[in-house]
């Protein structure tokens, strides 16, 4: 009988440190530097056409400053009321998505 028993307990003892299962995560982290592609410009070297665009779509923003890549794409720093933010632009007023 006491062979069943630890029989038993040996059997269910291998079996528990198979059930175990470690938790493996893999973290793929991709990171875009914007910033470092761009040069700032004076707000008087900016297109006609970006801040037509501008004033078309946000009435109430106003530029802060500008900046211009070898590509002639545009990032805005734009204020709108108490709100600040980031735009891009092409030269001829089309926004992109960034």
């Amino acid at each position: 009988m006491k062979n069943l028993f630890l029989s038993a307990a040996i059997v269910l003892g291998s079996l528990t440190s198979f059930a175990s299962t470690t938790q493996v995560t893999n973290t793929i982290v991709k990171t875009i530097s914007v910033e470092d592609e761009y040069t700032e410009i004076k707000l008087e070297e900016l297109p006609a056409a970006i801040s037509e665009a501008l004033k078309k779509a946000y009435p109430d923003a106003v530029i802060t400053k500008a900046y211009k890549n070898e590509k002639s794409e545009y990032k805005l720093d734009v204020t709108v009321g108490d709100k600040v933010g980031n735009l891009f632009a092409n030269a001829d007023g089309t926004w992109i998505k960034k």
